[in-house]
């Protein structure tokens, strides 16, 4: 049975499941499961900073953001990534199985406001771009930054498995970024060990966003104006009162997103639920899983029930923010 360890200030032996050579983790794969929201108008940049969970007033076409968008009771929706074609075109990619109820609901607050929403999926093209094809054209190497080349817009990514990782935008029908066919399991798993996931429609009104550790990796603005659950949000980052948080984990068996996780000291209640899961090229299952802090202190943590396959915990490749 493999035992998830109890944290300790010691060093233990780490037995992970051996990665594939770098060269078959690089390379360019079409993104299907990615839509794109489209806000255009004067008001666009300030309409979004209102209702998600990142600064979009202040958003030059340099930068992308990661934001949420969230119920009033703090509960993540879905996410986006959203970057500035110009100063009154947004574009918001999220993943297409939210795309339609997030812009029903966001078309709901416009009101009066100079911004127009549409679903674009069909006029843009994602792509994942992974390994030395990710450098890009002159993309600097912290998260979030853009660059352009041609029709080409270039969002970089947190690495994963020592990887470089960067989605691109492209016109629909204009030509794929450079570099061999990277298979989409590949993407899917380079995702999972990234520690940095969307929010999909298994996941919505699940998780708050630092349940899913985005204030760790640039997606919450503590310093922003108010939002739908911004009063939660901030609460649970300076009262303290956060218990949950998202971790890798490696299973020998099949995982779902959405599904529970179970503490060995505890069969009634969960502990955790699977945010996102992709098969390892080795073998068995990588996921993320947002879970009780206490579930990591001793005993094992097991799929689906106590009695379920147990999980081994991995290290997260970022450091956690400090609630306060």
């Amino acid at each position: 049975m493999i035992i998830i360890q109890a944290m300790s200030t010691e060093t233990t032996p780490h037995t992970a499941s051996p990665l594939p050579q770098s060269q078959s983790l690089s390379g360019v794969a079409a993104l299907p499961a990615w839509g794109v929201i489209r806000a255009q108008g004067a008001d666009a940049p300030k309409f979004l900073h209102g209702q998600l969970t990142q600064d979009f007033s202040l958003l030059g076409q340099d930068q992308a953001r990661l934001a949420a968008f969230c119920s009033p009771k703090g509960r993540m929706l879905s996410s986006f990534v959203g970057l500035k074609l110009a100063a009154d075109d947004v574009l918001l990619l999220c993943p297409a199985d939210t795309l339609a109820a997030m812009l029903k609901r966001l078309s709901m607050f416009v009101m009066r406001a100079q911004c127009r929403l549409s679903d674009a999926s069909a006029d843009w093209s994602v792509w994942g771009v992974t390994g030395e094809p990710a450098s890009g054209p002159s993309l600097a190497p912290s998260p979030w930054q853009v660059a352009r080349a041609q029709e080409q817009t270039w969002v970089r990514l947190y690495p994963a498995a020592g990887v470089e990782r960067a989605l691109v935008v492209t016109p629909a029908g204009s030509v794929a970024p450079a570099g061999p066919a990277l298979a989409l399991a590949v993407w899917d798993w380079l995702e999972v060990r990234s520690a940095v996931v969307p929010v999909t429609a298994a996941l919505t009104e699940a998780l708050v966003p630092q349940m899913l550790n985005y204030e760790s990796v640039g997606g919450v603005n503590f310093k922003k104006g108010c939002y739908p659950g911004q009063e939660v949000v901030a609460r649970s980052q300076f009262r303290g009162t956060l218990k949950r948080r998202a971790h890798l984990f490696h299973s020998g068996s099949a995982l779902a997103v959405g599904s529970e996780v179970f503490h060995s000291d505890d069969a009634e209640q969960p502990c955790g639920t699977v945010a996102a899961c992709a098969p390892h090229p080795s073998g068995g299952f990588d996921a993320l899983v947002s879970l009780q802090l206490s579930a990591l202190q001793s005993g094992s943590v097991h799929a689906g029930s106590v009695q379920g396959p147990a999980l081994r915990h991995d290290p997260l490749p970022y450091e956690l923010l400090a609630d306060v």
